[in-house]
């Protein structure tokens, strides 16, 4: 896998705590933002393909067995 560096600011104390987890995970700072990353744009991705594929179901429709026409009334389906 093909690598390029970036330059982060990050505030000093977020900084010093994420250097504390990354050695309790014996991993680097690199390493804990690469994870993170890979998990936001996973789910961003899953999220994408899962709204897709709702928005065609919604698309095409739905047979209820009703063949495009309603023959019964709000106040017969709740009659008492």
């Amino acid at each position: 896998m093909e690598k390029q560096n970036i330059t982060l600011a990050l505030p000093k104390h977020l900084l010093q705590r994420a250097k504390l987890l990354a050695v309790q995970k014996q991993t680097s700072i690199s390493g804990l933002l690469t994870e993170a990353l890979e998990e936001i744009v996973d789910l961003e991705e899953g999220y994408s393909r899962a709204r897709d594929h709702h928005l065609a179901l919604m698309a095409q429709g739905f047979d209820l067995g009703t063949e495009g026409s309603i023959d019964w009334t709000r106040d017969e389906l709740h009659e008492r």
